[in-house]
């Protein structure tokens, strides 16, 4: 009898080790549960931290943007960034060459050129704020249906935006600053300071930047007096200048001359 009660007074493994077991079951959770919360903030503020970091690095860069938009709205620009690529690409082969480029204002260069260059790459100029949404819309259809890009619809605002501030990639990202930018020059200029700086830092040739430089060493005359075939031949090249030696001329070249030199007349300019 003393030993049956002995016997039940002796602890029981099994019962004693599911009590350890639900007690460690029952920390377990709380602790992992409380340092998954600890990485889970940890990783929250760094995530915050650097969004917020890239927002204002963001701002920055569009008021940085802006400030030279607003500086060069009463100042002209002494160098941009495509000129800065293409002295920085010249210099590779020659550590001592130099761009040609020569600012002239608005009313220097000859209305031939204004009229050549609008009627080639923005003949909406005038009536559109920085996009023309009917080009996009036809070049886009073209594309489609050619299944690779043939056409573009750049206005001369935003090729400006590009010249002026950004490099040649293509990327959504870079597309989508230059929207920004053309809104901003839109926003600040006018038409005719839009296509003053357009024509003063546009490429026509390798080195060579802006209507009079272009006018002199494409056919050694000042912008003023470009006549209005010398004008509709610069507004060809415009888009592959360096692929077109100077007086040099092709079928395509001509065909393209005979076309601007037809719609000049009808051309709108500020």
């Amino acid at each position: 009898m003393a030993l049956a009660c002995s016997s039940s007074r002796l602890p029981n493994p099994s019962s004693s080790g599911a009590g350890c077991a639900r007690r460690r079951g029952a920390c377990l959770p709380a602790y992992v549960a409380a340092k998954r919360l600890r990485w889970v903030v940890i990783a929250w503020k760094a995530f915050s931290y650097t969004l917020g970091a890239l927002v204002i690095a963001f701002v920055f860069a569009q008021l940085w943007f802006y400030g030279h938009i607003l500086y060069w709205s009463r100042y002209n620009p002494t160098s941009t960034a495509f000129m800065e690529r293409s002295l920085h690409s010249l210099q590779q082969s020659d550590p001592k060459a130099r761009l040609r480029n020569q600012w002239v204002p608005y009313e220097r260069i000859s209305s031939n050129l204004k009229r050549a260059v609008v009627s080639a790459e923005d003949a909406r100029f005038l009536d559109h704020e920085g996009f023309d949404w009917e080009m996009i819309q036809k070049a886009m259809q073209r594309n489609e249906k050619r299944g690779r890009v043939v056409a573009g619809a750049s206005t001369i605002s935003q090729q400006l935006a590009k010249n002026l501030f950004l490099s040649g990639e293509r990327s959504w990202l870079r597309k989508g600053q230059e929207a920004i930018i053309t809104w901003m020059l839109e926003d600040v200029l006018s038409k005719r300071r839009i296509l003053e700086l357009y024509l003063n830092v546009a490429e026509w040739g390798d080195g060579v930047f802006g209507a009079e430089a272009a006018a002199r060493y494409h056919f050694g005359v000042p912008a003023s007096a470009l006549t209005a075939e010398q004008a509709a031949w610069l507004a060809v090249i415009l888009p592959s200048p360096k692929r077109y030696q100077r007086g040099r001329t092709t079928p395509y070249l001509s065909g393209r001359v005979d076309t601007i030199l037809g719609r000049m007349n009808s051309a709108q300019i500020p």
